[in-house]
């Protein structure tokens, strides 16, 4: 067998086959969420593994058996990227306790966290977008000043290629749905910011004015063009856990 290749483009589809067994044992454990019918309890994309539980007892007896199964295998779980987070119920009178002892795998003790960092995406334990906003913030000031720096002297048909490949690239936006106005509001002025700042506009110019001779969209017509395309292919996709979820009207 060739070697697993991280970022090669069939990695994530040869490793879900390599470790389908270990998937299927979790599936069938039959312990985990029930939205409906059906128990949702493992998420998978390549090696990034997340395991669902409703109670402490639950997601103990899901990492017994990923470690089970996973040394069937030849495989071992990293115990530093290995976190466990709480999501707290809706309805708070239901919960008989807040404080829960820590989870064991292979003999350590996992750290409770209450934000992590999945698929380029911070989810907090109180399911607050904010933290992921100011994530891209940040990244997007970065990926300006690094376009500033090394192609300032550009054309204005290269520069406009640019902003859009590398400061328009925000493929998680449309699933913030719990945020506070004002950081909304920071990352607008970050991306008016930035598009000034590329293009040789002054602080004060007009962003209107920006948009018009650059002939980009405004930031707000990007966010509601990526609302649309991703209720979209939520609307079409057939994946059986989606299907569920749109189902049940989760989002």
């Amino acid at each position: 067998m060739n070697e697993h290749r991280k970022g090669g483009i069939l990695s994530p589809y040869l490793f879900s086959r390599y470790i389908r067994e270990l998937l299927v044992a979790i599936d069938s454990s039959a312990v985990g969420c029930f939205i409906g019918n059906h128990c949702f309890n493992v998420l998978v994309y390549a090696d990034d593994i997340v395991l669902l539980a409703p109670s402490w007892r639950g997601l103990q007896h899901l990492l017994d058996v990923l470690l089970v199964q996973s040394s069937m295998l030849d495989l071992s779980c990293n115990i530093n990227k290995t976190v466990c987070m709480c999501f707290m119920p809706k309805k708070r009178h239901c919960m008989y306790g807040t404080a829960f002892p820590c989870f064991r795998l292979g003999g350590s003790d996992l750290q409770f966290v209450s934000q992590f960092k999945y698929l380029g995406h911070i989810i907090t334990h109180n399911l607050s977008d904010d933290n992921d906003m100011q994530r891209e913030i940040r990244s997007m000031f970065v990926r300006c000043n690094v376009l500033i720096r090394k192609f300032s002297n550009c054309s204005l048909l290269v520069k406009v290629k640019l902003f859009q490949s590398y400061c328009m690239c925000f493929y998680d936006i449309a699933l913030w749905s719990s945020y506070h106005a004002s950081s909304m509001c920071k990352f607008r002025s970050c991306y008016n910011k930035c598009l000034k700042l590329f293009f040789g506009y002054k602080k004060y110019d007009s962003t209107t004015k920006t948009l018009l001779e650059t002939g980009l969209p405004s930031f707000d017509t990007v966010c509601a063009n990526a609302s649309f395309n991703f209720h979209f292919r939520w609307s079409q996709c057939n994946n059986s856990m989606v299907t569920m979820l749109r189902a049940c009207s989760f989002y």
